[in-house]
């Protein structure tokens, strides 16, 4: 039986305890929402086959050369000449992200901090109704640095955007909890060099599959500009034949195994 992915690629998530990185987590590979959940200790895992490269890519608008911005309406190829054949759509690739949710606690950095290396992407995640956890980033993405390789695809999450229904603060809003701006965060972003920030909610699933899509399209775009060595072990991106029979969850399927599965059955990696 054929490989459902062409590529598998090692994702971590990092940020302060409680910003809800393995809700992010589990609301990708499982399709609820953990209203409570045990303090991570060291590392859990999660598994997610995703769509890269066209058509998926242009279908949901990421990394699309000709649009603007992620409202924009996705460009649409020039209709063929008359009497001229449509040229073929390009067969859809397929990558399994191999996610490695760590721990945020401070006593578990030492531990954290191992799994780091090897990645090829991250999801650096702060709680935007809690100012602390966005501080905390820098030093998070300076760690970060130091042990992940040099090309590493990082972007900034913003999560528990169900609490912050306004971009900004506003004081005396009951329902507006947000204590970090949008315009804080991508600041932020293009002081330290990280590739975008999203803001998700693991509650509402609101850009969480969007969130792990932009990553995964970025390291297909290195994939294809011959960035990593698929048939070293060491290389945070593999080819066909590198996993083993792992079950996955295909994007927009119906079931699966999810993060809590994934431990026990030695999912991912």
């Amino acid at each position: 039986m054929a490989q459902p992915w062409d590529y598998i690629a090692k994702i971590v998530s990092l940020g302060d305890s409680g910003s809800g990185k393995s809700s992010l987590t589990i609301r990708l590979c499982e399709g609820r929402f953990v209203s409570h959940h045990d303090v991570t200790i060291g590392v859990e895992f999660g598994s997610r086959v995703v769509p890269v490269g066209p058509p998926a890519s242009l279908e949901h608008n990421i990394n699309n050369p000709v649009s603007r911005s992620p409202n924009d309406v996705p460009a649409q190829p020039p209709a063929p000449k008359k009497g001229s054949k449509a040229p073929a759509e390009p067969l859809q690739k397929h990558m399994k992200l191999s996610l490695w949710d760590t721990a945020g606690q401070e006593q578990y950095k030492s531990i954290t901090r191992s799994y780091f290396r090897g990645a090829s992407g991250a999801l650096l995640v702060f709680d935007i109704t809690r100012r602390q956890t966005f501080n905390s980033v820098t030093s998070w993405l300076h760690d970060l640095r130091q042990i992940a390789e040099e090309d590493i695809v990082i972007i900034l999450v913003g999560n528990k955007s169900d609490l912050a229904p306004s971009s900004t603060i506003t004081e005396g809003d009951a329902k507006n909890k947000r204590q970090v701006t949008r315009d804080e965060a991508e600041e932020w972003c293009k002081i330290n060099k990280v590739m975008q920030y999203v803001e998700t909610s693991a509650k509402s699933g609101e850009n969480v599959e969007r969130a792990f899509l932009e990553v995964a399209e970025r390291i297909y775009q290195n994939v294809e500009a011959g960035k990593y060595n698929l048939n070293d072990r060491r290389s945070g991106v593999k080819g066909p034949g590198s996993g083993g029979g792992a079950r996955t969850v295909t994007l927009g399927g119906s079931g699966g195994a999810g993060a809590g599965a994934a431990k026990k059955a030695g999912m991912c990696c």
